[in-house]
């Protein structure tokens, strides 16, 4: 059983480029790295890798609805263009060790689906980024 602290989130905070989409969105996720470099040479008794390019992802699922400043707009402009800025934390605008700010920059959104629904359900969006590079910021 776990008996370190656990992340409940409740108030993570969305931006895409200026637009704050934190009250549009219901469910964010956000995935760093680095690409794995194989550096195996003769006389290695196992692979060996060092680190390489970043890696980021971010998959936003958020409510979808249409007009000036709407999940549907905000996404059409970022389409396609490769220079998208993500600002992600997960409790509120206020960066320390326990809420960490997340910038991607030059993120590209390559498609999404701005119209999705059935009859009885909200209509909601994905919108997935990929690439650029992302830095962490503690300070407050």
């Amino acid at each position: 059983m776990a008996t370190t602290a656990t992340t409940y989130l409740a108030n993570p905070t969305v931006l895409i480029g200026a637009v704050d989409v934190t009250a549009m969105c219901s469910g964010a996720t956000l995935t760093v790295g680095f690409d794995s470099l194989e550096s195996t040479s003769f006389g290695d008794s196992g692979h060996l890798y060092v680190k390489g390019l970043q890696s980021v992802s971010v998959e936003l699922t958020m409510f979808n609805f249409f007009g000036a400043g709407s999940a549907e707009a905000t996404l059409f402009a970022a389409a396609g263009t490769g220079t998208t800025t993500l600002v992600i934390s997960p409790a509120g605008a206020s960066e320390s060790a326990t809420n960490p700010e997340y910038t991607i920059t030059n993120a590209m959104m390559a498609m999404f689906t701005p119209i999705n629904g059935a009859v009885g359900e909200l209509s909601t969006v994905t919108a997935s980024f990929t690439g650029g590079t992302f830095a962490r910021d503690i300070t407050p």
